[in-house]
């Protein structure tokens, strides 16, 4: 596909910011690595081959019957009895990197939890013995895409609400500019606490929960966008020609306040992050037992005396948030109309 000039331009302008450009990399090969969590750690095979048959743990549960067995239940590959059971049979398992998963209990220890760092726990574990890098890595996912279909959704919101204020006017600006004003008004994290406190929230709840006062973030751009253009020439005669308002809104007037928008969507996934680790660690977020960067910062406070828990918390997260703060940079300078 071939870009248009201006597009061209703004590309080469977000390339030439070489720290938003290698962030944007940096940012994208960690969240694709993530996706693919369950190949990296977990605390199942990844290929299991036992009497001449090839087993792929990681996608299906299989009981260990299916391994010679006594029990209907799930295998555990970690049971030297059901290791036994498939070495017998000329078998061998294919283990990820990481043989932990976000929930995986290591009773194999030589100290008690916490434990430091070792060759079998990288970044060593928190005090249920969970793997601490397996749940970097899973967090890192849950986090990343909660903030994104957040983004997603609250964009949409903020964008249609914007349009439709900045392209009517009147009272449907006046009376929508007085209801954003009391709504974001509200002390968002007090009220999230609240509701939470008395629902148990999923992904999917949390996500309504917040979505209820994030999409206001784009409303004054998108509306001063339209406040602008409805008054363009391009957009009269549009009107003379008797085209119908959506057509007008969402085909002459919406991609060009698409170009503001774009730069703030970095920092909306900012926000979202930094709104979903602060739940978690006050206990507010997502259930427990999901993996959490949130969940690690408290472990991290609650455990001063293993140190490596708040050290890799806070890396963590500094570099996800910073990474995302230098792109939104980037794009912000690349879609400056002056440049």
């Amino acid at each position: 596909m071939t870009l248009s000039p201006l597009n061209a331009r703004r590309f080469a302008l977000f390339k030439a910011n070489r720290r938003g450009w290698w962030s944007l990399w940096i940012f994208l090969v960690l969240f694709v690595f993530s996706l693919g969590a369950e190949l990296i750690a977990n605390d199942k095979p990844l290929v299991v081959k036992y009497d001449g048959e090839w087993f792929f743990p990681i996608f299906k549960r299989y009981p260990e019957t299916t391994f010679g067995g006594e029990f209907p239940l799930q295998a555990n590959y970690k049971n030297p009895y059901i290791q036994e059971l498939i070495a017998a049979k000329q078998g061998w398992m294919l283990w990820p990197l990481i043989p932990f998963s976000h929930d995986s209990v290591n009773y194999d220890l030589a100290v008690p939890a916490p434990a430091p760092p070792s060759f079998s726990n990288w970044l060593g574990t928190d005090d249920q013995a969970r793997d601490v890098l397996a749940q970097v890595i899973y967090g890192f996912r849950l986090s990343v895409t909660f903030a994104l279909v957040l983004t997603l959704f609250s964009s949409i919101l903020g964008v249609l609400a914007g349009a439709v204020q900045g392209f009517y006017g009147g009272w449907v600006d006046l009376m929508g500019q007085r209801f954003l004003e009391i709504w974001s008004g509200l002390p968002v994290l007090y009220l999230v606490i609240i509701i939470t406190s008395f629902i148990q929230p999923d992904f999917w709840i949390l996500l309504g929960i917040m979505l209820l006062f994030s999409w206001m973030t784009l409303v004054d751009v998108v509306r001063a966008e339209f406040l602008r253009g409805r008054n363009l020439e391009y957009v009269r005669a549009a009107r003379a020609l008797g085209m119908p308002n959506t057509g007008i809104m969402f085909r002459h007037i919406l991609p060009n306040a698409m170009v503001s928008t774009l730069t703030f969507l970095p920092f909306i996934l900012t926000t979202a992050i930094g709104t979903l680790t602060a739940l978690d660690f006050l206990g507010f977020g997502l259930p427990p037992g999901a993996p959490s960067l949130g969940e690690l910062v408290a472990q991290g406070k609650n455990n001063l005396q293993a140190p490596w828990l708040a050290i890799t918390a806070f890396a963590v997260l500094a570099l996800m948030l910073s990474l995302l703060v230098f792109i939104g940079e980037a794009a912000r300078d690349a879609f400056d109309p002056r440049k």
